[in-house]
């Protein structure tokens, strides 16, 4: 990446950063560093939550999930606009009435200290490393690609995060994220039009999209009941309300941003907000996806977009590597002629050539893994990054690949925010410092903010090693959600379960879900799992009192 481009990016992410730090540096008191004065619009409040959901992960791995699988992951949002409608109606009023800092405070008043901390903890326990791998993966791709060391790259994206939530709280968060969205948006806009152009000197839209049916692309819904299918209509309605239901309703770095709101009416605009254009923004990511996969079709791809895969086979098997690499160029010219000549008439001599150049892929990445290349990311996730370092010009680079860094930022600046408001009054004001003491509290909060900051960049540097560690991570968030979505069901719905009730239940249902997940994990889609929690939750609550009144 040349020197303009570095300079680019990096003036776009420090001066959001001090934008943040400077316009909300005068925090007297909790509710000004964790709730912002209740000072909100709705637009902020709509734009910080969709950054907030947005990490760098989705910018990344979406439009190389869209390239690979077509637009079939679109359904997991289907249920999400009305998940938002329940929690407008239900969630919102109740978290103002109750005038809480956090969503886990309300449930003391609902039941008592120990299910507080119970939830406290899940949550920590699941954002607390979500929080490190929202650093750690786009550091390993972008330091893999542009070549850079990872410690740098990691530290440099934390501090910056560390700076502007420690110094704005609550308040700088939400502000940046406004801002980061708007340069995120507008660089996937960007990069949506020099696809077209480029796509356009070779064949029209309507044939792109008739290229698209050829390989099965334009896959945005799936009507089957196999329940092995992750993405279906049904998973997406059922599994992927209860999903964003977990998510918007009791998940702090989410609740924390619409309860920063003036009022009921501009947190319900906000959320509203969200839940009209998710889908589209969605449907726009994948996409770009399926017009790489367009794009790719008439601009030959490498032999793998892993750049460091390339180099492992140029440097250990050169012979290989240009036999291989003749192959497919032969292939992709065919593949291509054939494409420009007739997409339709032509389809099954476009896939069959598109069949052999897989097979040639295929080979020449499993001949790296047998002879010793970590394989670290799946190639999907840098089939975006290829496009951008080789295909855009000089600046413009500079301004994507900040928006890359801007969605790490604003997805971990909201989960160091969130996980210092638990801290502060979930444990520190509960168990520690009960008496108010403005200058205090807000300095505890601002040193929670930095503890959980550099926990975040440790975990990127020492542990995020593993091979399928994200993976893992999403698998445990999806596990943990459902079970909390359930205490807070049965707190708002059922008002005869009582502490002892919901706690034990709470205990039990997370055992058999990850007692489930264990035997099942290969047969029923993750997205299952939270309707399974907070099922099992209420159920074996209600089963509790059931007992009790009996005994």
């Amino acid at each position: 990446m040349s020197t303009i481009d570095i300079l680019v990016f990096s003036s776009i992410l420090i001066s959001i950063a001090l934008y943040g730090a400077i316009k909300n540096r005068q925090n007297k008191n909790l509710k000004s560093y964790i709730l912002g004065d209740n000072s909100l619009k709705w637009s902020t409040i709509g734009l910080s939550v969709m950054a907030t959901q947005a990490s760098a992960i989705t910018f990344l791995s979406t439009p190389g999930q869209g390239y690979m699988e077509g637009m079939s992951f679109i359904q997991i949002y289907l249920g999400l606009p009305l998940a938002l409608i329940v929690v407008s109606a239900v969630f919102v009023p109740i978290f103002y009435k109750s005038k809480v800092f956090t969503a886990y405070e309300y449930l003391e008043e609902r039941f008592d200290y120990k299910v507080r901390v119970l939830t406290s903890f899940f949550f920590l326990l699941q954002r607390g490393f979500q929080c490190g791998i929202t650093i750690y993966a786009p550091s390993i791709i972008l330091t893999t690609i542009l070549g850079w060391d990872m410690t740098p790259t990691v530290i440099f994206v934390g501090l910056l995060v560390i700076i502007y939530t420690v110094i704005g709280g609550s308040k700088a968060v939400s502000y940046t994220h406004k801002y980061q969205m708007i340069l995120i948006l507008s660089g996937l806009v960007i990069v949506f039009f020099y696809l077209i152009y480029y796509i356009n000197n070779f064949i029209s839209i309507n044939e792109s999209f008739q290229l698209l049916k050829v390989f099965d692309k334009n896959n945005a819904i799936n009507f089957s009941t196999d329940i092995e299918e992750k993405y279906t209509i049904w998973t997406g309605l059922l599994g992927g309300f209860f999903l964003s239901l977990s998510y918007f309703g009791t998940d702090q770095s989410q609740v924390s941003r619409y309860i920063n709101a003036k009022n009921i009416e501009e947190s319900r605009i906000g959320l509203m907000f969200n839940a009209i254009l998710k889908i589209p923004l969605q449907f726009f990511i994948l996409l770009i996806g399926t017009l790489l996969f367009v794009f790719y079709s008439l601009y030959q791809p490498p032999l793998n977009f892993n750049k460091n895969l390339l180099l492992h086979q140029k440097n250990n098997n050169p012979e290989l590597y240009e036999k291989l690499n003749n192959q497919s160029t032969l292939l992709f010219e065919e593949k291509k002629s054939l494409i420009t000549s007739d997409v339709n008439k032509l389809s099954e001599e476009i896939i069959t050539r598109d069949k052999l150049i897989t097979e040639i892929r295929d080979e020449f990445e499993n001949n790296a893994i047998q002879n010793g290349f970590d394989y670290e990311k799946a190639e999907s996730d840098f089939i975006f990054l290829h496009f951008i370092l080789n295909y855009l010009p000089v600046g413009l680079i500079g301004v994507i690949i900040a928006l890359i860094l801007s969605a790490a930022m604003s997805s971990t600046s909201a989960e160091i925010s969130a996980l210092s408001a638990i801290s502060t009054i979930d444990i520190y004001k509960r168990f520690f410092k009960k008496d108010d003491d403005p200058k205090r509290d807000v300095f505890a909060s601002k040193v929670f903010n930095l503890v959980w900051g550099i926990i975040a960049i440790l975990f990127s540097l020492f542990f995020a090693q593993e091979e399928n560690l994200i993976e893992s991570i999403n698998i445990i968030a999806s596990l943990l959600y459902g079970n909390v979505l359930g205490i807070f069901l049965v707190a708002f719905f059922l008002k005869f379960i009582n502490s002892n009730h919901i706690f034990y239940a709470a205990i039990i249902s997370q055992i058999l879900v990850f007692i489930l997940f264990n035997i099942y994990d290969d047969k029923i889609s993750y997205l299952w799992f939270n309707f399974i929690g907070s099922f099992l939750t209420c159920s074996i609550s209600f089963v509790f009192y059931i007992i009790n009144k009996k005994l």
